[in-house]
């Protein structure tokens, strides 16, 4: 019989070794040997098992406190330490006594790769969910509107009712997995016995076993089909809003739950204003006259033209703000506020009659329109940043 090699060794660990560096050092040449990595390798599957029988010793206190005084005789079930030796129920029990952990490492979680968390569904299932993106105007987005879409969508198939069988055939339940859609069948490997499940190779997973297929979906069960949806867009949506239209995405499997249709929201821009939230924002040309003298403006709307007096005196760049005149909120209904901001309009061209009116207006209020150079023109045109 081969002589054991000393178990601090085969971890390549000294006496000294904490518990999590005897943990670190098992997970990683466990890692190394495993069979499912180093497969038809029977070098590697005797290391494997090897680092397994170490790691169910140095990772037990009183194992591991008897092999530090008397080695390998003091854990051997035949030898003077007798009790709790390795194996002592039958395979790995003892070894795998951090048996999550190993999984966790290989499968991503216990069982996940012996029919555990991988196995198919077998019960009902919900639909596929359907994106539908969709462009509004400003003003729909503002006042609501009300839009037929068309999407294209599989539709449970009207002559067999999404059974997928032949009007007037049976639908079997399938005998080799009893309608369940899996398979299970016990192996014996490095862990012990383990069940594992697969999808039934009779039913193909559906669990059902259709003799005469439905003539118009070929045995489906649903059909593909553009369908119009009128929807009703609330007011106040804006570009990145979604709307979800409940049951209206690809029919469930196995009696579950159709999916859902969720509609994306992208607004166009608006030639005059700009949102902000449910506020809106716009510029407003007046004239010198306005602004030096106040004036009642007709200033536009998402409703159309409303009158504003602004005051006399207003400079360029002056913001005003009408209540109630943005766009809707969609948590509570209330309506945001219009901004418009005055940009004076210098005039360009003047005639005599006017430039004279102007040098006696400058004449009066002290003005130098001859001050550096500049004309008075130049001088009011510098002011309103034209």
């Amino acid at each position: 019989m081969a002589t054991k090699r000393d178990y601090y060794e085969v971890l390549g660990l000294n006496k000294n070794a904490s518990e999590e560096e005897i943990k670190r050092a098992y997970r990683q040449l466990a890692k190394k040997y495993h069979p499912d990595m180093n497969q038809g390798d029977k070098s590697s599957e005797a290391k494997f098992k090897e680092v397994n029988e170490a790691y169910e010793i140095l990772s037990d206190k009183e194992k591991k406190a008897r092999y530090d005084q008397f080695g390998h005789a003091g854990v051997d079930p035949n030898g003077f330490g007798g009790a709790g030796g390795f194996g002592g129920a039958g395979g790995f029990e003892g070894g795998f006594g951090d048996f999550g952990d190993i999984f966790d490492m290989f499968f991503g979680g216990a069982g996940g790769g012996f029919g555990g968390t991988s196995r198919r569904k077998s019960g009902p299932q919900k639909g596929a969910d359907l994106k539908y993106e969709i462009e509004l105007e400003f003003e729909e987005a503002a006042f609501g509107v009300k839009k037929d879409i068309h999407v294209t969508r599989n539709e449970s198939c009207a002559d067999c009712k999404g059974t997928g069988a032949k009007a007037g055939s049976a639908v079997e339940t399938c005998k080799a997995c009893g309608g369940s859609g899996e398979i299970r069948f016990a192996q014996s490997t490095v862990f012990g016995r383990v069940v594992n499940v697969r999808p039934c190779d009779e039913c193909h997973g559906e669990g059902k076993i259709i003799k005469e297929p439905c003539p118009k979906c070929t045995g489906r069960g649903t059909i593909r089909r553009n369908r119009k949806i009128t929807i009703d867009i609330p007011a106040g949506v804006d570009t990145g809003s979604v709307m979800p239209l409940r049951g209206e995405g690809e029919p469930g499997l196995k009696g579950g739950p159709n999916g859902d249709l969720y509609i994306y929201m992208r607004v166009k821009p608006h030639k005059l204003f700009k949102r902000e939230g449910i506020n809106i924002y716009c510029e407003l040309p007046i004239s010198f006259s306005q602004a030096a003298l106040g004036d009642e403006i007709d200033v536009p709307t998402l409703e159309g033209k409303m009158k504003y007096t602004i005051p006399e005196g207003t400079q360029t760049g002056t913001t005003f703000r009408i209540k109630n005149k943005g766009i809707p909120s969609l948590k509570n209904r209330m309506k945001g506020d219009l901004y418009f901001t005055v940009k004076v309009s210098v005039p360009k061209k003047l005639n005599e009659q006017q430039k004279e009116l102007l040098r006696q207006f400058a004449d009066i209020s002290g003005d130098n329109v001859e001050e550096q150079g500049k004309t008075f023109f130049d001088k009011v045109k510098d002011a309103f940043g034209k």
